[in-house]
């Protein structure tokens, strides 16, 4: 069965199948706070949906980080360790992207188990 979270006429914000949830792109709802404040509100906005889909960050598998800046993965790393499982870390990967609006910082998918 799949099913699909906070779904628009474009995409879902999460889907889950097979047993797994995958996350879209998440960004911070304040463009305009610094890279520390949008990386709280995309973890935020991930641990959200993972609720809403039944399950939690101690079940991600993988991450993927996008930063526009990659002078801001070591500020960037600080939040997503203080919120990370440490006993769970999923596999993760981190990229410099140019992202659709020039005010984020940082945009992260997600997949977790159910």
């Amino acid at each position: 069965m799949i099913q699909r979270y906070q779904a628009g006429s474009r995409m879902s914000q999460a889907v889950s199948a097979n047993g797994f949830v995958f996350v879209a792109g998440q960004v911070a709802d304040d463009r305009k706070a610094g890279i520390a404040g949008q990386t709280r509100d995309v973890l935020a906005a991930i641990d959200a949906l993972l609720a809403e889909a039944g399950t939690s960050k101690d079940k991600l598998v993988a991450v993927n980080v996008f930063l526009p800046h990659i002078a801001d993965f070591d500020a960037m790393n600080e939040v997503y360790d203080a919120w990370i499982d440490p006993a769970n870390p999923p596999a993760r990967a981190c990229v410099e992207a140019r992202l659709a609006d020039p005010d984020l910082r940082v945009e992260m998918t997600a997949v977790a188990v159910v």
